[in-house]
């Protein structure tokens, strides 16, 4: 399929929001959670993000949904932001460092290509190398340091990986609703779900939180969710999808230089290989796809995959 060749102006700005605004996310939800109770601050951040991108979307005159789309959107929000999302900020709140969160939720293009097996989609020889490696990179990650001492938060965060590999396939595979209305739909479902859940862990907001989590949270909302989604829309609708993806390698670079640069966070010298042999790996996955497409009629769908 030929794209029309996009504009520099907006090309670049939509790359800079998801290689910065989406791997800065990680240091501000550690900032957050430092006032907010975890799984309020998630809920709150979507479902206000995803109350005001589908009131604007109503406005701008955009149909509802079919219900069976909305019901898949919901699904979906489920897997990738209330189980993907949620779990990562627990896991913050447990003392994983933002920069390894970051760290381990890079994997996901490589769990998404294990996923993508049973819908039928073929895995290339230099995918199954990217996917061999990449765990290589999760064991030396996690067999010292930081999260070797934190079981608990190093396995949230890889559930959410997971979680987020198999949503991100399946909603390659099925009818969501068009443009920008299934990215509110998703935020609404995972928001109340997260509340809920929030409430009945009995998460108490025992204080009023600080400038700092207000900020956070307005952040998380605005730049973190609404643009930084549209965004990703754009590229994927105007690029290929070697450069759509291409903030899976570059997010877990930027947060772990806010995490040490500026949340006094430290990464041991076995961490630092780790990072670098995971982005590695997410690089021949993601690249794997164009340097080496099959014949398969499945390409496009392989493609959405990550």
């Amino acid at each position: 399929m030929s794209r029309a060749t996009p504009s520099l102006l907006p090309l670049s700005l939509a790359l800079f929001t998801l290689y910065i605004v989406w791997g800065s996310t990680y240091f501000v939800i550690r900032l957050g959670v430092e006032s907010w109770p975890p799984l309020l601050l998630a809920g709150l951040r979507f479902l206000l993000a995803g109350l005001l991108l589908f009131i604007f979307l109503r406005w701008r005159g955009q149909p509802l949904p079919h219900r069976r789309a909305a019901i898949n959107a919901g699904l979906i929000g489920l897997l990738l932001l209330a189980i993907g999302n949620g779990l990562v900020t627990l896991a913050e709140h447990q003392q994983v460092p933002s920069g390894l969160a970051a760290v381990m939720v890079a994997t996901v293009p490589l769990f998404a290509m294990c996923f993508s097996r049973l819908f039928g989609i073929r895995t290339r020889k230099i995918e199954w190398l990217g996917i061999l490696v990449g765990l290589a990179g999760i064991i030396l990650l996690n067999s010292g340091g930081h999260l070797a001492g934190n079981p608990q938060g190093a396995l949230l965060v890889l559930t959410a990986a997971l979680s987020w590999a198999f949503g991100s396939v399946l909603g390659s595979r099925i009818t969501l609703p068009t443009g920008a209305m299934a990215g509110a739909i998703e935020m609404i479902v995972a928001g109340v779900a997260l509340l809920l859940v929030s409430v009945l862990s009995g998460e108490r907001l025992t204080a009023l939180p600080d400038l700092q989590g207000f900020l956070s949270l307005g952040y998380l909302m605005l730049f973190g969710s609404i643009i930084a989604i549209n965004a990703y829309m754009y590229l994927i609708r105007n690029v290929t999808p070697a450069v759509a993806t291409s903030y899976a390698y570059v997010n877990p670079v930027v947060a772990v230089l806010l995490g040490t640069s500026f949340g006094g966070e430290q990464l041991t010298p076995r961490e630092w290989l780790a990072l670098a042999i995971i982005i590695f790996a997410v690089v021949l996955v993601t690249l794997g796809k164009t340097l080496f497409p099959t014949r398969s009629s499945n390409t496009a769908a392989n493609q959405k995959s990550d």
